[in-house]
């Protein structure tokens, strides 16, 4: 009982805390995780979600994801939950490679030292 108040807990405080690249990751691990254990309705349920989370004010990348979404619910439908699983962790693992792009570009950026005095330079 207390294991899944902590477990419930330490999902929640992921989720307040992570960036919305990370929630997107999230969600592909959710989606991958439904239609691994064929749970129809949590596996639409999450895609359907990323399809209207989309921004379509740009529409090369937003069209391209929206037939891909349509496509793992259309397979979902058809019981073919491997295939919809397939390309989710194809998607996933793009946007983890992103998120880990951000996240050396940052701390490249980070680890310049910055002055915190003047006084070599004005002396």
């Amino acid at each position: 009982m207390y294991q899944a108040a902590y477990t419930n807990s330490y999902k929640q405080q992921e989720v307040i805390s992570a960036s919305p690249l990370h929630l997107v990751i999230m969600a592909y691990d959710l989606a991958i995780r439904s239609c691994e254990r064929k749970d129809f309705n949590k596996a639409i349920t999450t895609i359907s979600a990323l399809r209207d989370c989309l921004d379509l004010d740009y529409p090369e990348v937003s069209n391209g994801l929206y037939s891909l979404y349509q496509w793992c619910m259309d397979c979902i439908r058809k019981g073919d939950y491997a295939s919809a699983s397939h390309i989710l962790a194809e998607l996933r693992g793009a946007w983890a490679a992103t998120e880990q792009s951000i996240a050396a570009r940052n701390s490249t950026v980070s680890s310049v030292p910055a002055f915190t005095s003047f006084g070599n330079i004005l002396a």
